[in-house]
């Protein structure tokens, strides 16, 4: 018997040997790795649920450091029970918009509607969460172009470990690499999407959804879909969904509720000879600071109005809009009443990816002079990730901030982390390079 256990002990070493050999051959390690990799993930988020993370604003300015904001602006009240139109006095500097002056017209729209030509992209068949390029596909083979999957995510995810693809990253696609223009607004509501559509136009929405991710948890996180149709007797749109698939029917109310977790975020593709008629489509919100400053009042108005996850949202959107109008002081404000929501929200819903998605409290929060807060939400954010903490933007403000509290050695390491998840991401080398340091 001692013998067959000796035997036992020496084989068991070979075989684990052996084992770890052969996962690591490139055909087998291809195949298997993923699901290690959801496996570890799904064991850790069962010992430390993400959920659990909570970051709690220490509204701390920093003395004997100055850091000058890009503009100055009027900080906006509070709202109260009774909440009215924002007015900040501020330049954006973002994509130009549109410049002609819009003309209002009202005509009356169809009852339903469902457009044709969207090749359907599903987000499966390319690589890891492949949502941004499929969707963006769909919403350019709308109009005809001719490209793939690949040709989109190897420009908007060279690096399958990025876990977001932002808005102003499609509109550049759209913008350095095809012949059509593209206009991104927020504070969308049904009816001007209607409008869209009714009038040939595919819209492309970001929204929050639960869905299941790569460790197989049912969790918030953002997700596009292309809108082409919709239908008033039934209440529903018809979004070409890459996760789910083709014609699928969004429930309005489904869908206010998703779009609100994104500031109602969307995106309009169309050919040059199109721009007059898409700034009228677009009305007062063609101008770039009007249409914050709407979405602002607009989230103000559902702050009183709503509660729980809803309110944290509203809180949220109210933030960014202030911080997009360089208000600086009001958006950290309106962010830290979101940060007090957020812990009320049960466990199991918590948008726990948010600043994945949203990055706008960390502008709000440094131009604030609030360096520290800047530090503990990024540590706070990377905490959430369980596995890989490769949040680009992250890192980016991690090393912002602190720089402005004087550790440029802390600040090197972290905007070189920055760079280590997406290879030329701008904000980072040019800081490097501030800095005298290479890469």
């Amino acid at each position: 018997m001692r013998k067959y256990w000796r035997l036992f002990i020496l084989v068991i070493p070979v075989l684990c040997l052996v084992s770890m050999f052969t996962y690591y051959l490139p055909p087998v390690h291809d195949r298997l790795a993923w699901r290690v990799d959801e496996f570890v993930l799904m064991v850790k988020y069962k010992i430390n649920p993400p959920g659990k993370v909570v970051f709690v604003p220490q509204s701390q300015e920093t003395a004997g450091v100055q850091i000058t904001a890009p503009a100055s602006a009027t900080p906006s009240p509070l709202p109260t029970s009774s909440p009215t139109q924002v007015d900040v006095e501020a330049q954006t500097t973002h994509t130009p918009a549109p410049t002609a002056e819009p003309t209002a017209t009202i005509t009356p729209l169809p009852d339903k509607i469902a457009l044709s030509g969207v090749r359907y992209t599903n987000q499966h068949g390319g690589r890891t969460n492949y949502c941004a390029p499929a969707n963006l596909t769909m919403a350019l083979t709308f109009w005809g172009w001719d490209g793939e999957l690949n040709d989109v995510g190897k420009v908007l995810k060279p690096d399958d470990r990025d876990k977001n693809v932002m808005p102003y990253e499609l509109a550049d696609y759209v913008e350095n690499y095809t012949d059509l223009r593209v206009v991104s607004r927020v504070g969308g509501d049904l009816e001007l999407l209607k409008r869209f559509i009714a009038a040939g136009y595919a819209v492309l929405v970001e929204k929050g959804t639960y869905l299941y991710d790569t460790a197989d948890v049912y969790s918030w996180m953002g997700h596009y879909q292309v809108l082409t149709g919709y239908d008033d007797s039934e209440g529903y749109f018809i979004a070409q969904d890459s996760y789910v698939g083709p014609d699928w029917k969004a429930p309005y109310d489904v869908l206010i509720d998703g779009w609100r977790a994104f500031n109602y975020t969307y995106m309009i593709i169309y050919p040059p000879e199109k721009e007059a008629d898409v700034i009228e489509l677009l009305g007062p919100d063609a101008d770039e600071t009007t249409n914050y400053q709407n979405a602002a009042a607009k989230a103000s108005n559902e702050i009183v109005a709503l509660s729980g996850i809803e309110q944290y949202f509203a809180w949220y959107n109210r933030g960014t809009n202030l911080m997009q109008l360089q208000d600086y002081a009001g958006a950290a404000a309106a962010y830290d009443e979101a940060f007090a929501v957020y812990p009320t929200i049960p466990e199991a819903e918590r948008p726990w990816r948010m600043l994945w998605y949203q990055t706008g409290a960390y502008f709000a929060y440094f131009y604030a002079g609030r360096y520290w807060d800047v530090i503990y939400l990024a540590e706070t954010t990377l905490d959430t990730m369980q596995s890989d903490k490769n949040l680009e933007e992250s890192y980016y403000w991690l090393g912002m901030a602190k720089a402005a509290l004087g550790d440029p050695a802390g600040a090197i390491e972290a905007y070189r982390k920055s760079l280590e998840f997406h290879e030329g991401f701008d904000p980072p080398l040019y800081q490097l390079n501030l800095l005298g340091v290479e890469p």
